[in-house]
């Protein structure tokens, strides 16, 4: 009990957990918008797991509740596209926000910390199947994706995701209007670097401009787990 109340509380204020198993953070993707009234406590949320180093905390903006009266400033087709993909592969037949989707498998209600606390915990105390090695260079990253493990024929993919870490609106219209918000590590640009069968080593270079954070992420699928992960540096 003591343990569970200790990752609780290291959620809600942001405190690290260290991680157990984990190959690289565990990845958090935050489905949000700005045309959402329930949304403002998941965003909170989201922005004080920015705080820990075991976490990946990633706000992709979606664009359907952009009718009601306030159009997303950060919203992307590209994005419902994603959390379409999720629900579909998930079973689901229904997407909403604020959704929190861990590692590509598991989903809570965005603004759910005890129960996000607990899905982050049993992630960490996975044994890694995949080692991710990212380092930068003038303008480049090299990528090494080697397995840890035997893993099954399958297409994996390895993605480069660009991000702000700090993006702050202040909403004029719809059922926040009036509200100034402070957004954490918005998602900017989702690209698949390349294909990866799982069974022998891969390395690539990835041309790499700018100063904008970025992670990269090791998948199966489009929507499928996410097997690593690792912030560029």
């Amino acid at each position: 009990m003591r343990v569970w109340k200790t990752i609780v509380a290291a959620v809600c204020i942001g405190l690290p957990v260290p991680a157990i198993a984990q190959s690289g953070p565990v990845v958090v993707e935050l489905f949000t918008s700005q045309g959402c009234s329930s949304c403002p406590p998941a965003d909170r949320l989201l922005h004080r797991l920015t705080e820990r180093e075991d976490v990946l905390p990633l706000a992709l903006h979606v664009d359907y509740w952009d009718y009601i009266g306030w159009a997303d400033q950060f919203a992307r087709p590209v994005h419902t596209q994603r959390q379409k993909g999720y629900a579909h592969a998930g079973g689901r037949k229904m997407i909403y926000t604020p959704q929190m989707v861990i590692m590509g498998q598991d989903d809570v209600v965005g603004a759910d910390a005890m129960e996000l606390a607990e899905v982050i915990a049993k992630h960490q105390q996975v044994a890694p199947l995949v080692r991710l090695d990212v380092k930068r260079a003038e303008g480049v990253l090299q990528l090494r994706v080697q397995p840890l493990a035997t893993l099954p024929a399958e297409q994996l993919t390895v993605q480069l995701v660009r991000f702000d870490p700090v993006k702050t609106i202040e909403i004029t219209r719809g059922e926040l209007s009036g509200s100034r918000f402070d957004y954490a590590n918005v998602v900017e640009d989702w690209q698949q670097v390349t294909s990866w069968n799982g069974q022998e080593e891969l390395s690539v270079s990835v041309p790499f401009i700018g100063t904008q954070p970025a992670a990269v992420l090791v998948q199966r699928g489009a929507y499928g787990a996410i097997l690593a992960a690792a912030r560029v540096e």
